[in-house]
């Protein structure tokens, strides 16, 4: 079967990728090689461990949010998870190449996803400085709210708190509220000539008390690592600089597992390649779930619960790259439930619910992650559903899904539409990492059908004021609303407002998963599983 069509989604999302990370563009990255400075980029690579991934989160922040000011690639920062001297820690490295590394709303948001994650699974976070702070024509959108600038040098605090180590290092400028995040960690580095940080820069100074002083004298490398004792080490260049950073982190404990269970890895049943053609080019035509999983588990690991009951929702033991995992995925085909009734494929009905709400209490009572597929159109509708307590059951998968304490990782594989986006563990239910296909769409339902909806809506109001239109204005009506909506319902809007922590190809779905578990195994700490009232 020809699989075209998604291999040409693929190259164009890996083709925008590509321009993303060039950042602020060469003319910009040239400029700060002459300033004897490493990019955001180059600074990362230099300092993980030769022959290791860097799983990069949040690629695609900022996408098409800001054109009217210039854009931000990425958010004007890269985060991601990488291996310093053996040790995985989650990086954060501000781009000066993107509006010399200035704080977007999207900037401080990203940010805030980075140490929630390294929160969560208790990864040294090890912060790479080099923004010029606020970007002040959106400073109402960045900066007093919870979620706003302020959170992460609270978020400092914290981390802290939790015995989690911070490593911070000063390789530009470093002004205003910005100042306390490296001030906040455990050690902070300063790079001389380049690195400066202060609370205000000499403009303001002068503006603000009418003294007089350089940037340098103000708050460089000399002034803060023999005057005021702000930082603790004082580097010539970048690459000491990073170099340094790896002893630190070298000296590090390793520190507690969860001691998530984990066995030699056994290759899928199935080619990642054969696992694409799977795919039906209408979102709307049914697949086989269970060979897309064939593509993603170790061969011969999977052991199902509850197999023919509720068979909309596959539930089962399984294994991905040695690690054991719970499953929950949406099936795609058209089922027959236990009464013989066909049930809609990507559609969790009563019994789906009630059996996935059990098996999550499973694993949560033997400490096993889980991993939900999705591709769910939400929960099934109509008289029989309601008179049969479809509500009762979905708030019972809700309930198990939100109170879950072991680990949960979502990948989005086709659609993720309504109240299912909940109860498979969307962002809004935590999940220690988030992953979307390019095939994934993120909406509170099909493009098609809100069109239609809100085009009835539209046109009903019109002619409610006398308004007479032809099946042709009726048509460019839903075209035009059809048009918005499936802009927003692309899987780079999601990624762009960080629903998701980034746009993967579906053959490097084990190796996210796979280092999801490995970064999850840091945290020991699992809270005991409670769940709330539940009907039953």
């Amino acid at each position: 079967m020809s699989q075209d069509w998604l291999k040409k989604i693929i190259h164009s999302i890996e083709k925008e990728e590509l321009k993303i990370k060039k950042g602020g563009g060469v003319k910009r990255i040239e400029k700060e090689h002459k300033k004897g400075k490493l990019t955001a980029r180059e600074r990362i690579d230099y300092l993980l461990d030769s022959d290791t991934d860097f799983q990069e989160l949040g690629l695609w922040a900022g996408y098409e949010m800001y054109d009217d000011v210039g854009g931000c690639p990425a958010g004007g920062v890269i985060t991601g998870i990488g291996t310093v001297s053996g040790k995985t820690c989650m990086l954060v490295a501000n781009d000066a190449t993107v509006k010399a590394g200035a704080w977007f709303p999207i900037t401080a948001k990203k940010n805030l996803r980075a140490q929630e994650i390294a929160i969560e699974n208790h990864l040294p976070l090890i912060y790479l400085v080099d923004s010029a702070g606020v970007f002040l024509p959106m400073q109402d959108e960045i900066f007093p709210d919870k979620e706003h600038f302020g959170r992460i040098f609270r978020n400092n605090a914290v981390i802290s708190a939790k015995g989690i180590p911070q490593v911070a290092a000063i390789m530009g400028s470093c002004v205003a509220g910005g100042a306390y995040l490296p001030i906040m960690s455990d050690e902070a580095l300063i790079v001389d000539g380049t690195g400066s940080v202060f609370l205000a820069g000499s403009y303001l100074v002068k503006a603000a008390i009418g003294e007089e002083v350089d940037n340098e004298t103000l708050g460089g490398a000399t002034t803060h690592t023999e005057i005021s004792g702000v930082t603790d080490y004082k580097m010539k260049d970048d690459q000491e600089c990073l170099d340094t950073i790896r002893m630190l982190i070298d000296r590090m404990s390793t520190g507690g597992r969860a001691g998530f269970n984990r066995k030699n890895s056994v290759e899928p049943n199935l080619d990642s390649e054969k696992m694409l053609e799977l795919f039906p080019s209408d979102r709307n035509k049914p697949y086989n779930m269970y060979k897309v999983l064939d593509g993603i588990l170790d061969k011969s690991s999977f052991t199902e619960y509850k197999k023919g009951f509720g068979q909309t929702l596959i539930t089962g033991y399984a294994r991905i790259d040695g690690w054991s995992v719970g499953i929950v995925a949406n099936q795609r085909t058209v089922v027959r439930s236990k009464q013989g009734e066909m049930q809609i494929g990507g559609v969790i009905y009563s019994d789906s619910a009630d059996k996935a709400a059990r098996f999550i209490m499973n694993c949560n009572q033997k400490k096993i992650p889980i991993i939900f597929f999705q591709d769910v159109t939400g929960f099934m509708i109509g008289k029989r559903s309601e008179h049969g307590g479809i509500i009762k059951d979905g708030a019972k998968m809700v309930n198990a899904v939100a109170n879950s304490t072991v680990p949960k990782i979502t990948i989005v594989v086709g659609n993720s539409y309504g109240a299912g986006n909940y109860a498979m563990c969307g962002r809004a239910y935590d999940p220690r990492f988030i992953y979307a296909w390019p095939t994934a769409q993120i909406a509170v339902m099909g493009g098609t059908q809100a069109a239609k909806v809100l085009t009835q809506i539209q046109v009903a109001t019109l002619e409610k004021k006398g308004e007479k239109l032809s099946g042709e204005e009726k048509a460019e009506i839903l075209d035009k609303i059809k048009s918005q909506y499936d802009r927003q319902t692309d899987v780079r809007y999601a990624a762009a407002r960080l629903w998701i922590d980034g746009i993967i190809h579906p053959a490097d779905t084990r190796k996210r998963i796979s280092k999801a578990i490995e970064c999850a195994d840091h945290n020991p700490d699992i809270p005991e599983f409670k769940t709330g009232v539940i009907q039953v």
